[in-house]
């Protein structure tokens, strides 16, 4: 069995995006990411901080704008426009979720798409969805393909079952694996919750993507041998023995499952940090896209 090593595998981009970063400073273009935190929401607020790191030790233009939980849908609208204007800023980020009185659709909607680097703007959408590559994928799909080519695992001709429909990661990671071309060419079923036997429909893959948010969902009667399973879920569940009274577990049950597995990523430590690597490399597509090469 192999363990993807997600954390590896995301530090390898991280410095592929450094190279690509310092390859504009030498033209004195600076990568921006703007993130904006509407609210408190603690797990959001740790996730901010650590995009704003990683972004500063790439030498990034970073930009946080931390706003309280009233603001209203018309001031949150009027930061996102204030970046979409800012030559300095490449790419847009507003953390989700934010308070339940923002509509999040609009926010997104307003985003330039040359700015989503979220990948999550209809335009960006539609793009993926027409094999354009001029538009943003996704970041955790976008990750989700990344380690499957650095595992070795091949697309073409598999079949690759899905669980999970979300716009964040199930619906943009079928169209990624349909896609021509290398990390696609696979058939592709998507599943969830509700889908009729669904350890059969799980079980006939060569590729698993678990993407459904519920702790240890998927266990040994839906994993056939042999197969890849990507673990895209990071749920907490409470434990007293441990320091902080929980642990994160995926939507996939690893201890049960490993085994069989020709490939598997471990939560925490598989598709988390791919995340972040991801929507920095975006960032610098867009810059790059923003400042092409004379000639």
């Amino acid at each position: 069995m192999q363990r993807i090593d997600g954390a590896a595998i995301a530090a390898k981009v991280l410095e592929e995006t450094r190279a690509r970063a310092v390859a504009l400073a030498e033209r004195g273009i600076r990568p921006g990411l703007a993130v904006v935190l509407v609210g408190d929401d603690m797990a959001s607020r740790a996730y901010v901080r650590s995009k704003d790191r990683r972004a500063a030790e790439l030498g990034f233009h970073s930009v946080k704008k931390e706003l309280p939980a009233s603001t209203t849908q018309a001031e949150l609208l009027a930061v996102v426009n204030e970046l979409n204007r800012d030559p300095a800023v490449h790419g847009i980020l507003v953390q989700s979720p934010p308070p339940p009185h923002i509509d999040e659709a609009e926010i997104v909607r307003a985003i330039d798409p040359c700015k989503d680097v979220d990948g999550f703007h209809p335009v960006n959408v539609g793009k993926l969805a027409m094999d354009d590559p001029t538009g943003f994928v996704p970041c955790t799909p976008l990750g989700c393909i990344r380690l499957l080519a650095e595992a070795g695992i091949e697309t073409t001709g598999r079949r690759a079952v899905i669980v999970g429909r979300s716009m964040i990661v199930g619906k943009p990671m079928a169209l990624l694996l349909m896609r021509k071309g290398v990390g696609g060419d696979a058939t592709v079923t998507v599943a969830h919750s509700r889908s009729r036997d669904l350890a059969a429909i799980v079980r006939s893959a060569d590729i698993v993507i678990a993407a459904v948010g519920r702790p240890h969902f998927l266990g040994a009667e839906h994993i056939r041998e042999g197969a890849a399973v990507i673990d895209v879920g990071i749920n907490r569940v409470d434990d007293s023995a441990a320091p902080k009274g929980y642990r994160l577990v995926g939507d996939v049950d690893y201890d049960a499952v490993a085994d069989r597995c020709a490939a598997i990523t471990p939560v925490p430590g598989g598709v988390g940090p791919m995340t972040i690597a991801m929507l920095l490399s975006n960032t610098v597509t867009a810059a790059e896209r923003f400042n092409p090469r004379p000639g």
